[in-house]
C-alpha cells in the first residue's frame, strides 16, 4: 500500500503542506489510527505556534476521544514537553504522546511527532505506516460507546523541575545570555526558568507568534545567525542561544558572537555529562568523530558511534544505556530525559560549565576547533548518489572504511563522511583533519570535484 499512503506520512513523523497534505479531517483519522495500532488508553497532546496547529490538534484529539482514549492536553508547548509527559506521567496512566508541529519547515507546513509509552518514537518501521494503511484502506475502528475525556495536568511544573535537576542552581553565576526564540515555543519556558535562575536574559523575538513576523525560526539560516551574534556583541553577553520553532534543537554563540558548530558542542556536553557520571557511555554520529572520541576517552568515558537519525540514536541509547548522545545537527539526547532529545538541557549544562570553570566559551572551544578543523556540512544535488559514492570510494581506496551511515574513509591526517539524504537527491559531505586547516580545505575541494 506504499503508493497510496498519504504524502505526509514520512519515515520518522507526519509532515506536509496544509491543507492539501495535512488537514483536520486527516488529523482526526490519525488520532483513531494511533489509538488502534498502539491500543492507547491516555495520550498527551500539545501543539506549536503555527496558525494551523490548534485546529489540527483539536481534530486529532477528537479522533482519540471518539475511540475511547483519554487525552491530557498540554496546549501550546515544545516537542520535548510531549516527550517529558510521555515518560513522566506514566504514573497518571499516560501511555503515549503527540505534538502537532512542523519544526523549522515553511509556514504553510504542519505535522506531528508521535511517541508511545516511555517516549519511544513512532516511525514508519514501528507503526506509523501501519496507521497510514488503516486510514487509506478504510479499516479504522468504529466509534467507542464511551468517549474519552480531556484533562489537563501540571506537566509544565514537572518539566521545569526536571530541567533544573541537571544543574546545581546554587553554583550558577549571574551570566548574561542572549536568547532568540524566533517567535517559536521556547519563550514561555525561558520565562519560567528565569524565575529560578540567576541569569539575565536578553530576549530576541521572544513572543510566540505563528505569523512568523521575522521568518520561520531556523537558526541555521545565515541571517538568523547574524542577528543573534549582533545581540551578543551589543550586550556583552556571555553566550547566545537560539532555537527552532519547537525548540528540540538549540544553537550556540560564544561571547564574541561567533557561531559554534554543533560538532564541538557534542564533545563539550559529553565532558559535562561524564563529569556528572564518570565512565558513562557517549553516543555520536559518524559524520564528524575525532574530537568527540578524543574528549570522551580523555574523560574516561566509552565512545560509541551510531547511525544518524533520532529513531536509531534513541534505540541505541537504550541498548547501551548511554548517558548522552549527540548529533552535529544540534540534536542532543539524554538518558534521564527518556533517552530523548532536548533543546533546553544543553544550554543549561553549558551555563553550568561556564559558571564552574570561569573560562569563556570561546576559549573552551578554540582549542578543539584548532585540533580538529571541519568543512561544515556541504550539500550537493546529484542525479545518481550511489554512483557518486562508488566513485569516491574507488578514488580513496586506501582509507579505513566505515559504513555505519553512508561512507566514511579515514586516513592518518584527515577523514570524511559522505551520505545520502533520506528525502532528496542530495549528498552530504563532512571533512575533518588533525589540526591542519589547509589539508582539510584541500581534501574538501578534491572530493567535491568528484561529486558531479
Amino acid at each position: 500500500m506504499t503508493s497510496t499512503r498519504p504524502a505526509c506520512f514520512k519515515a520518522y513523523d507526519i509532515r506536509g503542506k496544509v491543507p492539501g497534505e495535512l488537514n483536520p479531517r486527516l488529523a482526526r483519522d490519525v488520532g483513531r489510527a494511533f489509538a488502534a495500532v498502539f491500543s492507547m488508553k491516555k495520550v498527551a497532546v500539545g501543539y506549536d505556534i503555527r496558525l494551523s496547529s490548534c485546529e489540527i490538534a483539536e481534530a486529532l484529539i477528537s479522533g482519540l476521544l471518539d475511540t475511547g482514549v483519554d487525552v491530557v492536553s498540554l496546549g501550546l508547548c515544545g516537542t520535548e514537553e510531549i516527550y517529558h509527559a510521555a515518560f513522566s506521567l506514566e504514573d497518571q496512566g499516560v501511555d503515549g504522546g503527540v505534538i502537532v508541529t512542523a519544526s523549522h519547515n515553511p509556514a504553510d507546513y504542519n505535522g506531528m511527532k508521535l511517541v508511545v509509552k516511555g517516549a519511544r518514537p513512532v516511525s514508519g518501521d514501528s507503526g506509523l505506516y501501519d496507521m497510514a494503511d488503516l486510514i487509506v484502506e478504510g479499516r479504522l475502528p468504529g466509534l467507542s460507546a464511551v468517549k474519552g475525556r480531556v484533562t489537563s495536568a501540571a506537566a509544565k511544573d514537572r518539566y521545569i523541575d526536571h530541567l533544573l535537576g541537571y544543574v546545581q542552581t546554587e553554583e550558577l553565576k549571574p551570566l548574561k545570555i542572549v536568547v532568540n526564540s524566533g517567535n517559536g515555543c521556547a519563550g514561555p519556558v525561558i520565562d519560567l526558568l528565569e524565575k529560578r535562575l540567576p541569569f539575565r536574559f536578553i530576549k530576541l523575538h521572544h513572543e510566540p507568534d505563528g505569523t512568523f513576523p521575522h521568518g520561520v525560526p531556523n537558526p541555521l539560516l545565515p541571517d538568523r545567525r547574524e542577528e543573534t551574534a549582533r545581540m551578543v556583541r551589543e550586550h556583552g553577553a556571555d553566550m547566545g542561544i537560539a532555537w527552532d520553532g519547537d525548540f528540540d534543537r538549540c544553537f550556540f554563540w560564544d561571547e564574541q558572537g561567533n557561531f559554534i558548530e554543533g560538532y564541538y558542542l557534542v564533545g563539550l556536553l559529553a565532558m559535562e555529562l561524564l563529569h556528572m557520571e564518570p565512565g558513562g557511555t557517549i553516543l555520536y554520529d559518524p559524520r564528524l568523530i575525532w574530537n568527540t572520541e578524543d574528549l570522551v576517552r580523555a574523560a574516561g568515558g566509552k565512545p560509541v558511534m551510531t547511525r544518524t537519525g533520532h529513531a536509531f540514536i534513541k534505540a541505541r541509547m537504550r541498548q547501551e544505556d548511554a548517558v548522552y548522545g549527540g548529533e552535529m545537527s544540534a540534536h542532543h539526547y539524554f538518558r534521564d530525559f527518556g533517552y530523548c532529545d532536548s533543546g533546553m538541557i544543553p544550554w543549561l549544562l553549558v551555563a553550568s560549565l561556564l559558571s564552574r570553570s570561569g573560562i569563556p566559551l570561546s576559549q573552551m572551544v578554540a582549542e578543539r576547533i584548532a585540533a580538529y578543523p571541519v568543512s561544515g556540512e556541504i550539500n550537493s544535488r546529484v542525479a545518481d548518489p550511489d554512483r557518486v559514492i562508488a566513485r569516491i570510494e574507488e578514488a580513496y581506496a586506501g582509507g579505513k572504511k566505515d559504513t555505519t551511515d553512508g561512507l566514511s574513509l579515514a586516513f592518518p591526517r584527515y577523514r570524511f563522511n559522505v551520505r545520502k539524504s533520506n528525502t532528496e537527491p542530495l549528498l552530504r559531505l563532512n571533512v575533518e583533519s588533525r589540526g591542519d586547516v589547509a589539508l582539510m580545505e584541500e581534501k574538501t575541494r578534491e572530493i567535491l570535484r568528484l561529486i558531479v
